[in-house]
């Protein structure tokens, strides 16, 4: 995306104006021109870092020098009677560590703030999951008799058998997989990409799909992503959760079901039937293996409902 195109796109979520709100617009921009972030995380930056300073200036307080640890706090804390979950307020956090390190190094500031802020406890949220039996009845949903009906098998299928955020889904390109080894290419956050294994069952659908009816989906346009929707251009994150609730309802799966489940029950079912803990970390892409970690406490407390459940004295 050219530089001038994140400009625009970023207008929507700056500030009205102000000293505090230019040194965030100055801070964005080095992060697009300098450092080559991602589209997503500007804007994730840019909207917290302008309600940060909403928030302050909302306390009468227009000029950064004036912001102390103890307001920084005030805020976090008014994040989390807002509602906002642990890993919400760290990324705020984390996008104000950044901007007070630019602030430092640039001289606008003398001290800062955050320094000594801990993150917050991230409370373990244990993600949903669906069973093995659930993942099956709705990957068995889709009519193969259709061309999109084939399409969303795959789709599905993949994202089961690999994993991938749904962001990295959509973004596959017809080279991304190589059909030789069974192996898929992505791109992930950070523009760090990882190999995986897609699977038998997967790449088989994988491979009807591309094989019987992309090229119908695709029509005459040139595209080279891996799955197009009806008019022959890319998916949206939006349409492929669409897609995905359709067939959780009609599979008759009662539990709120989104894109994301399909990784977390990814991850969880590894884990269950003996998968080792950083396998899981270098396929789901994570650069810290205390974020997967989270999923053995999902496996723990099966256990324990298993326990509760079969026992004589549970």
């Amino acid at each position: 995306m050219k530089y001038i195109d994140i400009f625009l796109r970023l207008q929507g979520i700056r500030g009205a104006g102000g000293h505090v709100y230019r040194l965030v617009d100055e801070y964005i921009n080095y992060l697009a021109v300098e450092r080559g972030i991602s589209i997503n995380t500007l804007e994730s930056y840019s909207r917290d870092l302008n309600r940060y300073v909403g928030y302050m200036e909302s306390r009468g307080i227009s000029d950064i020098r004036d912001i102390s640890s103890d307001q920084v706090i005030q805020y976090l804390e008014e994040l989390r009677r807002n509602g906002l979950v642990s890993t919400s307020v760290n990324r705020a956090l984390a996008a104000l560590r950044g901007f007070y390190r630019y602030c430092i190094t640039g001289r606008m500031i003398d001290e800062n703030p955050v320094a000594h802020i801990s993150r917050a406890k991230t409370w373990m949220h244990l993600p949903d999951t669906l069973s093995e039996e659930e993942i099956g009845r709705i990957l068995d949903q889709p009519s193969l008799e259709s061309a999109l009906g084939l399409r969303d098998r795959a789709m599905m299928e993949l994202l089961y058998a690999t994993g991938i955020r749904v962001t990295e889904l959509i973004m596959l390109t017809i080279n991304s997989v190589d059909w030789q080894t069974g192996y898929l290419r992505v791109l992930g956050k950070g523009g760090k990409e990882r190999i995986i294994p897609v699977g038998q069952v997967a790449y088989d659908y994988l491979n009807r799909y591309v094989q019987e009816v992309r090229q119908v989906i695709l029509k005459e346009h040139g595209a080279t992503l891996l799955f197009l929707n009806r008019s022959g251009r890319g998916l949206t994150r939006q349409g492929f959760w669409k897609i995905v609730k359709k067939y959780a309802k009609k599979a008759g799966v009662m539990k709120k079901v989104y894109p994301h489940t399909f990784r977390h029950s990814f991850a969880t079912h590894i884990l269950e039937r003996g998968g080792d803990l950083r396998s899981v970390q270098v396929m789901l892409g994570h650069s810290d293996i205390s974020t997967t970690q989270i999923y053995t406490h999902v496996t723990r407390e099966r256990l324990k409902d298993i326990h509760r459940k079969y026992h004589p004295r549970g």
